[in-house]
């Protein structure tokens, strides 16, 4: 079995990150990446949704996919970012219907800076939030590790 391609969405406003905590959490199979612990998998797309409303999720997804990715990871910054990303699901419902593509809601775990401060803010009290951040998540122990 060959390795799981994926690309990785950041937000626009993290434009300039190097993917240091993505690229970590990866190679650890931490946060979201867990899913991947007894896989080989290659990063074949990195890219930012190009700024709100996102006009890249049209197109960036398409060459992620003609270079074999058939998930892809919209990355943390988009739910930890203050305010998360308004669009996060109509991103992930487009990906899905129109490229055929899995989509998951994370990459390296939630700092836990960023836990404490949406936790006290409640911006992750509904049921929807409750299941974007899930895949992120993690522990405390790790949380930290990611601050």
């Amino acid at each position: 079995m060959g390795s799981k391609k994926i690309g990785i969405i950041i937000c626009q406003r993290y434009g300039t990150c190097a993917g240091g905590k993505c690229f970590r959490a990866l190679r650890n199979r931490e946060g979201a990446f867990d899913i991947y612990k007894s896989q080989d998998v290659e990063v074949v797309g990195y890219t930012t949704c190009d700024g709100c409303p996102g006009g890249n999720i049209e197109y960036a997804p398409e060459e992620m996919k003609k270079n074999g990715a058939s998930v892809v990871h919209f990355a943390t910054g988009m739910v930890v970012g203050y305010p998360p990303c308004p669009y996060i699901s109509h991103f992930r419902d487009f990906i899905k219907e129109r490229y055929d593509m899995e989509v998951v809601v994370g990459t390296h775990p939630i700092p836990q800076k960023y836990y404490v401060v949406h936790s006290t803010l409640g911006t992750w009290n509904t049921p929807q939030w409750q299941q974007l951040i899930r895949p992120s998540l993690a522990d405390e122990k790790i949380r930290l590790a990611y601050d």
